[in-house]
């Protein structure tokens, strides 16, 4: 992984992963504390050309209504299947 940007990084992957996207914004970084006995090996791992993932809503935690200049902007806090509060957007 190198940086590239202030906020902006990019992954060194093999070849075989040409479909992931190698550039990620830094507020995607959670810090993590992991097991080194539950890592799976790169080699074992397969990336399918059609492996897309479907979000699903389960509560909407809050409402905004912003004005800016002449117009009024809805914005709303979702909070997503398999996602703890805390990521919610």
């Amino acid at each position: 992984m190198r940086r590239i940007g202030r906020i902006a990084y990019e992954l060194e992957l093999p070849n075989e992963y040409v479909s992931v996207h190698l550039v990620f914004h830094v507020s995607w970084l959670k810090i993590c504390v992991g097991d080194l006995t539950t890592i799976v090996p790169l080699e074992s791992l397969r990336v399918k050309e059609s492996l897309s993932y479907k979000e699903v809503s389960v509560e909407i935690l809050d409402r905004q209504v912003w004005k800016l200049r002449n117009k009024e902007v809805a914005s709303v806090k979702v909070l997503w299947r398999n996602q703890q509060v805390e990521g919610s957007t």
